[in-house]
């Protein structure tokens, strides 16, 4: 397979680099971006080649990988219009819907839609993805390498959840950030140093993560378990739903997604 990124930046170097470190051959990929120091960068680390505009070399691939950002998609699909020749086209890019980069695309069809997330530049992402109809299983399949190559994937089947996707696991890394930094400030509160609050803060936060990715249990039985009856923890939790911290948090995905659905609407029109 060869596969060609249209834009060279973090998401884009994050796959660039899962994909080698999966024995896929440099040779076969190839990587359009405007940026001098992006694409010295991409040809310096994994030896792939690079060039400032899409040329015939460019598009002469099996999959074109879409990892501008949202606002410049258009733009940057233009010149591509009445160009393409059944390539499987996949898109990272937030909000943006496949009609739309159908249209911008000269009526192109064979689209996958995906959203990735932050954590997949150091390969432990989760991406999810949306193909349309006309993509069969060898598609499908190539789109599940390219993304399967920093993280885990999973598939729905209808694209209105992609903002669903793009509001639980595309945003939820900031939703983690966020909790980390209050367990952090607290610590800090009750009397340790900068470094110690930081890591207990974040160890706390990986070994949950860890705990409740390795159990077949439901989270709520492992919070349970922590949770002896007039305890610490008790008094902790009490706290947090005196104040309907869940059903805050509950709020907040819920205008995430709102918002991507406007963005989406936004960013496609004429």
């Amino acid at each position: 397979m060869k596969i060609t990124f249209l834009g060279g930046g973090n998401m884009a170097y994050a796959l660039i680099g899962g994909l080698i470190g999966q024995e896929f051959d440099p040779a076969g990929l190839r990587v359009v971006e405007p940026l001098a120091e992006n694409r010295s960068r991409l040809a310096s680390d994994y030896g792939v080649a690079c060039s400032e505009r899409t040329d015939a070399a460019s598009l002469a691939c099996d999959a074109l990988v879409l990892a501008v950002k949202p606002q410049q998609m258009r733009e940057a699909l233009s010149p591509l219009a009445g160009r393409m020749a059944g390539q499987l086209v996949v898109s990272i890019a937030a909000g943006t819907r496949l009609a739309d980069i159908s249209r911008w695309l000269g009526g192109h069809r064979r689209l996958v839609r995906c959203m990735p997330n932050t954590p997949a530049l150091i390969g432990a992402g989760i991406t999810g993805l949306y193909a349309d109809p006309s993509v069969d299983d060898a598609g499908r399949r190539q789109a599940e390498r390219i993304l399967g190559a920093v993280g885990k994937t999973l598939w729905v089947a209808d694209e209105a959840l992609m903002d669903a996707v793009t509001a639980v696991s595309g945003s939820g890394p900031a939703y983690a950030f966020y909790f980390i930094e209050a367990l952090r400030d607290a610590a800090r509160e009750l009397g340790f140093d900068e470094g110690q609050a930081r890591q207990l803060a974040i160890e706390t936060v990986v070994g949950a993560a860890a705990l409740a990715a390795a159990s077949e249990e439901d989270v709520s039985v492992l919070r349970q378990r922590v949770t002896s009856k007039g305890g610490t923890t008790e008094a902790a939790l009490n706290s947090l739903d005196a104040d309907r911290v869940k059903a805050a948090f509950v709020r907040a995905i819920r205008a995430a997604e709102a918002r991507g659905r406007e963005l989406g609407e936004m960013l496609g029109k004429d």
